[in-house]
């Protein structure tokens, strides 16, 4: 019998929606059991930095009491324990595109939440350079994604496309005021077909700790 798996979670992390997306397609949502976990501010977690030091979120806890963290590790390792399409392909080159483009996604949700925890800051005490520079790193990630939607759009569902909307799906959630869908038609379109996913709408994000 497979013995079940304890996902430290919070339905507001784009980087656990990101696991939680992957489980679902992947069909191991009966192996997982998800255990709320609030890991952010300045208070350390320190039960949960006795699994993983680094006290984050995704952070999975397996049968045997291993932990395995972060988002890209978790879903590489639940990838080994179903048999239908795996999100990380095998072959090279078709690996190195998704890889490259859960990098790229990936960038872009480090980039957002640096830009969210700023914006949290205190007026006085905020860097506007910094958050140029964050809004500046987005703006040419979703260009550079315009020119590759109608490639994504082609090819199998993959890590980087599960990155890929997840990251776009957070600039939906917390900056709609980017308006990163204005002069992106072929991306906003990729978009929609992922939003429309069964696994993608069974884990919407929400604004709750």
């Amino acid at each position: 019998m497979s013995q079940t798996m304890i996902l430290h979670w919070s339905p507001r992390s784009p980087y656990v929606r990101k696991v939680m997306i992957a489980i679902a397609e992947m069909g191991l949502r009966d192996r997982v059991r998800t255990v709320r976990t609030v890991a952010g501010g300045t208070t350390p977690h320190l039960e949960l930095m006795k699994l993983n030091p680094v006290g984050k979120i995704p952070t999975l806890e397996l049968a045997d009491g291993t932990a395995i963290y972060d988002s890209p590790v978790i879903i590489e390792y639940l990838d080994t324990l179903h048999d239908g399409p795996k999100l990380y392909p095998a072959a090279w080159p078709e690996r190195l595109t998704a890889l490259r483009r859960h990098a790229l996604g990936q960038g872009m949700l480090d980039a957002a939440l640096l830009l969210l925890g700023e914006a949290f800051r205190p007026s006085g005490r905020q860097s506007q350079p910094h958050m140029d520079l964050w809004r500046a790193k987005l703006t040419a990630c979703v260009a550079a994604l315009e020119t590759e939607a109608d490639a994504l759009a082609a090819g199998a569902f993959g890590v980087g496309h599960l990155t890929i909307g997840v990251a776009l799906g957070y600039l939906d959630f917390r900056f709609a005021g980017l308006s990163w869908r204005t002069g992106h038609p072929r991306l906003a379109a990729w978009q929609d077909t992922f939003d429309a996913r069964p696994s993608v709408l069974a884990n919407m994000p929400v604004d709750d700790r």
